[in-house]
């Protein structure tokens, strides 16, 4: 231990005779470390943002919309006329027994009116169950009912960005008359803020009304019977691909679709898109980690290019240490720790930096960062190793100088 400090004492004495090569030699290293925590938190925030998104849809829940997709991963039909129908939607329910429930949509395109202020937005109709099936509730208000449902009442539910957009600050939508296509529709809620979907569609821009509301006051009698999309809901996720396969006969039966034939829709299953989306931010990650750790290593080479001139000016001292008792491994110990020095101290400041950065970037650029502690003192360990690696060799040629020739060395 003491010819530890001894040689600790001596590293750092020989670090501090030269503070501006011993700071631009860290420089790379603290790039390194600083870069590798910055884009492994850029990496996991877009990674949890983009699985928050995906669960806001909805938890053990499918997804039938029309159209089928292709092995290119083009879909066929969308865009088109639906081929689902509300009676789809009934089977589901009625013949899947690991369905727990069911809702279904239309959506179109309209202006919301209300006093002065408009807003270009999307009409909902949907089953009161939506509010089960998608996990949506009412901030404010409350959802409609049954009874809505049966009597096609004038009500709807705004969502949070339409709210905004017609009412001022501080004023209760709650009650007031917006109208739509010319007809006022009375506001019984809003709706819970949801935030945007993976792809990028503001959930939140919505209006969401009774499904024979929508059909009979918005969206006209021609599209009676079609929807646009099935939600499916199942006790558990443990039930998911069960209730996938019986949805996909079921359809496939209803829908009298040839062998031949694709199916003229498509379940999907949003824990496989969750995950999907985690297996591609993973990679994007471990890519940015790439390009980050070359920095690292560039940083070590930096340290063993000083160490090696720094081994050439010092050949003198070192053969005099040899002289007066040093061994070859109490050289190397030295050389060693002066790159250990220099790599954790630079890993440290690096750290330090990183976090800053990440910060700074989740603040200013408004991007979803996330800190990782295994990141943060990974990279700073991994530092450590980078100037083991890259002092040996420099320590090596130290310590097997021959003290009279070093001696002797001009």
């Amino acid at each position: 231990m003491k010819l530890f400090r001894m040689t600790m004492r001596t590293a750092l004495r020989a670090l501090r005779r030269n503070k501006m090569r011993s700071g631009l030699t860290m420089l790379g290293i603290i790039i390194g470390v600083a870069a590798v925590i910055t884009m492994v938190s850029i990496g996991q925030g877009a990674d949890a943002a983009v699985q928050k998104q995906i669960l806001s849809l909805g938890t053990n829940l499918l997804m039938i919309v029309p159209g089928a997709t292709t092995a290119s991963g083009v879909r066929s039909g969308w865009g088109g006329v639906s081929t689902l129908t509300v009676g789809d939607a009934e089977a589901i329910l009625k013949e899947c027994q690991t369905v727990a429930n069911v809702t279904y949509i239309k959506r179109q395109v309209v202006q919301a009116v209300y006093g002065d202020q408009n807003w270009s937005t999307v009409a909902q109709g949907s089953t009161p169950s939506f509010q089960k099936v998608r996990a949506w509730g009412a901030a404010a208000g409350s959802f409609y009912t049954e009874r809505d449902e049966e009597t096609a009442n004038r009500v709807v539910l705004l969502g949070q960005t339409v709210a905004d957009h017609l009412f001022g600050p501080g004023e209760d939508p709650v009650g007031a008359l917006v109208r739509i296509k010319d007809v006022p529709f009375r506001v019984v809620g809003v709706l819970e803020a949801k935030g945007q979907t993976a792809w990028g569609q503001d959930q939140d821009d919505v209006i969401v009304m009774p499904f024979s509301t929508a059909v009979r006051r918005v969206l006209g009698t021609q599209f009676v019977g079609s929807v646009d999309m099935v939600f499916a809901s199942t006790v558990s996720t443990d039930e998911l691909v069960e209730a996938t396969n019986q949805i996909t006969t079921l359809l496939h039966d209803r829908h009298h679709v040839q062998p031949n034939q694709e199916n003229d829709f498509t379940v999907r299953n949003l824990n496989d898109v969750a995950k999907a989306s985690e297996s591609a931010s993973q990679v994007m990650t471990s890519l940015l980690l790439s390009v980050a750790s070359i920095s690292l290593l560039v940083g070590g080479i930096g340290i063993m290019n000083i160490l090696l001139v720094s081994v050439t000016e010092r050949t003198r001292e070192i053969g005099i240490r040899m002289a007066v008792g040093a061994k070859a491994r109490h050289i190397l110990l030295q050389f060693l720790v002066e790159a250990v020095t220099l790599s954790m101290v630079g890993g440290v400041a690096g750290a330090l930096l990183g976090v800053a950065g990440a910060q700074l970037i989740s603040y200013f650029a408004a991007w979803p960062t996330l800190l990782s502690p295994v990141a943060v003192f990974g990279s700073v360990l991994f530092s450590g190793a980078v100037g083991v690696f890259f002092g040996f060799y420099p320590a090596r040629k130290a310590a097997r100088l021959d003290p009279i020739a070093a001696l002797r060395y001009e």
